[in-house]
């Protein structure tokens, strides 16, 4: 990570490390028409201990990096803007915003405008007044399409298998953390991380609280399939050893089977029967050949994820970190 550029009007040294009451980390993907109206919007708040806002540009290939760089140095309130060097997913640019933020509380959030930045202060009073280490939020009606809504049901459902969470409680990217919580999720050096997987490992104090979500306010979810099923394997894989008991369960239960198919065999020859055709033969065989290739895919994905992770696969690679100090501030000390 190269040190903190400083062109005015960057803050010092020590002002950056000034704590507050509350860090907001944004992770930016084709967000240039949106992440601007955010960023009005979350410096408008008046949050108990103060605000700061932390965008992370997550090698996005429009011009999102020109307009936060834009927005640190228009920025009212503290502004943090991290450039990664490439694309590496959102888990991986929150991590990174994670790593730089200093409020005593962290909410995550998306840049799309979903959210609507008002229930910020609603979601960041709730963890404070409640002492909660975690809060997540949970929506009434979600505006996502309907097969983002069914991959998300799926992969909560699979994280009420695979992770030690409260029964029933919705995942959600908006959340707030306490400063403990955060500590220990950014310990974590590996190159999948899965922030919700992270945070039940440290901590069972956890709430959720409902809030309005809004339909996109411009163009397309940034997450496909492809993403999805990426980041349900991060979870799969990351955080639980169920998938290779569920393989040994299965190899078990094929074994079983083909016992009882050999017993089968046995009975019809003694009886004089000739055993059952080719058909027969073909399918028990296909079948068996699945669960085979089902169990070594199980395992590589392991043993190739353990691979990466030993050959220093980077979670992120950050490119800069910019600390902004705000306009209105900077005008009141050159008076004074």
């Amino acid at each position: 990570m190269r040190p903190d550029a400083s062109p005015a009007p960057l803050a010092s040294p020590s002002s950056a490390a000034e704590p507050v009451g509350l860090s907001i980390v944004v992770p930016v993907y084709r967000g240039a028409s949106t992440v601007g109206t955010l960023v009005a919007a979350l410096s408008a708040l008046k949050p108990a201990g103060g605000i700061e806002i932390v965008l992370v540009n997550d090698g996005s290939p429009d011009n999102s990096g020109e307009v936060c760089r834009r927005l640190a140095a228009e920025a009212s309130v503290p502004l943090t803007y991290v450039e990664h060097a490439r694309n590496f997913g959102e888990h991986n640019a929150v991590m990174s915003g994670l790593r730089v933020a200093r409020g005593s509380y962290v909410i995550t959030m998306d840049d799309d405008l979903q959210n609507p930045p008002e229930e910020v202060l609603k979601l960041y009073d709730h963890a404070r007044l409640g002492d909660w280490d975690v809060v997540y939020t949970r929506y009434a009606v979600k505006e996502h399409e309907g097969w983002r809504n069914l991959g998300s049901r799926f992969a909560n459902d699979v994280a009420d298998l695979l992770l030690d969470k409260p029964r029933g409680l919705y995942l959600s990217s908006f959340r707030c953390m306490s400063a403990l919580v955060v500590r220990e999720v950014t310990r974590y050096a590996g190159p999948y991380p899965y922030i919700d997987g992270l945070i039940m490992q440290v901590t069972q104090r956890i709430d959720s609280i409902e809030v309005m979500h809004l339909k996109r306010a411009e163009g397309r979810s940034n997450y496909t399939l492809r993403r999805l099923v990426r980041l349900w394997l991060n979870l799969a894989t990351n955080f639980s050893l169920l998938p290779v008991r569920l393989a040994v369960v299965a190899g078990v239960a094929m074994g079983v089977l083909g016992v009882i198919a050999a017993l089968f065999v046995i009975i019809e020859a003694i009886l004089g029967d000739p055993p059952s055709g080719w058909a027969s033969t073909m399918t028990v065989t296909l079948l068996i050949s699945g669960v085979q290739f089902l169990i070594l895919g199980v395992l590589g994905e392991y043993v190739g994820r353990a691979f990466l992770s030993a050959n220093g696969k980077p979670q992120g690679v950050v490119r800069e970190v910019v600390r902004a100090r705000p306009v209105m501030q900077t005008s009141v000390e050159d008076a004074a």
